[in-house]
């Protein structure tokens, strides 16, 4: 089995992968590295599996050397960190590569090999990121905006009489309480956000149809009402670390 990290401010992202696919996952706080309780939580998460190799994507450098150190000295083994010198499948075309979040690159590596090119990956977390990948199978750059959490909590901490509000669906364009006005304006805003920039990205690729990729936190519940969006895959930045290593695996 291969031991995957996709590691992020809030949390490390774990897979456990075959061959074929990623088998298995969970979430640990990222900060359970800078103390003594996440090789614990990893052995748990692995369990009796025999770990053959690993690789891991990290936009918390402070974190990656701790990982590396636990893959070591636990099962012997150092792990393959993907960035712009190690990525297979798509090509770079970027002013700054080592610019790019290496999650980033994970996620267009496994969406190009699902839906070829182009295509573009939407990753709903606490930022919302477009990743576009062209004709060519390049990536390209992309589109940051504010996280729908991001929005709602901004409104409760600058503002006197606006609440702090839990992200649900709601049916209504009407909001009958203040916190229906927010869900209201965060669901369906949010919406009309992510539509309009895939409408731009459309135009600008010159491409009538353009497959696009959802994963992150809220790529569900944002999804849902959005036909513009092809497909949901949370394990989308998972699934691009496995193909990485397998990549290098078949290198001579």
């Amino acid at each position: 089995m291969i031991l995957l990290f996709d590691i992020g401010n809030t949390h490390t992202h774990l897979g456990l992968a075959d061959d074929r696919r990623v088998r298995k996952q969970a979430d640990i706080p990222t900060l359970s590295w800078f103390g003594s309780g996440a090789t614990a939580l990893v052995k748990k998460f692995v369990g009796g599996k025999k770990i053959t190799g690993a690789a891991l994507c990290s936009v918390v450098p402070r974190a990656t050397p701790l990982v590396k150190k636990t893959m070591l000295s636990v099962w012997k083994l150092s792990p393959l960190e993907l960035n712009p010198q190690t990525i297979c499948g798509v090509g770079i075309d970027y002013p700054q590569p080592n610019s790019i979040g290496p999650d980033r690159l994970a996620n267009a590596i496994a969406a190009h090999a699902r839906f070829g090119a182009p295509v573009v990956v939407v990753d709903f977390g606490t930022a919302v990121t477009f990743d576009v990948i062209n004709s060519k199978g390049n990536y390209v750059g992309g589109i940051i905006a504010p996280g729908l959490a991001a929005m709602t909590d901004y409104l409760h901490e600058k503002t006197a009489l606006l609440p702090k509000i839990k992200i649900r669906d709601i049916q209504t364009a009407i909001g009958k309480s203040t916190e229906e006005a927010m869900l209201v304006g965060a669901l369906h805003g949010y919406r009309g956000l992510v539509r309009e920039l895939i409408d731009q990205l459309k135009h600008e690729l010159r491409a009538k149809k353009l497959p696009v990729v959802a994963t992150g936190g809220y790529a569900q519940l944002i999804a849902a009402k959005l036909p513009e969006i092809s497909a949901v895959e949370p394990g989308l930045t998972l699934e691009g670390l496995k193909i990485v290593w397998q990549h290098q695996l078949a290198r001579p």
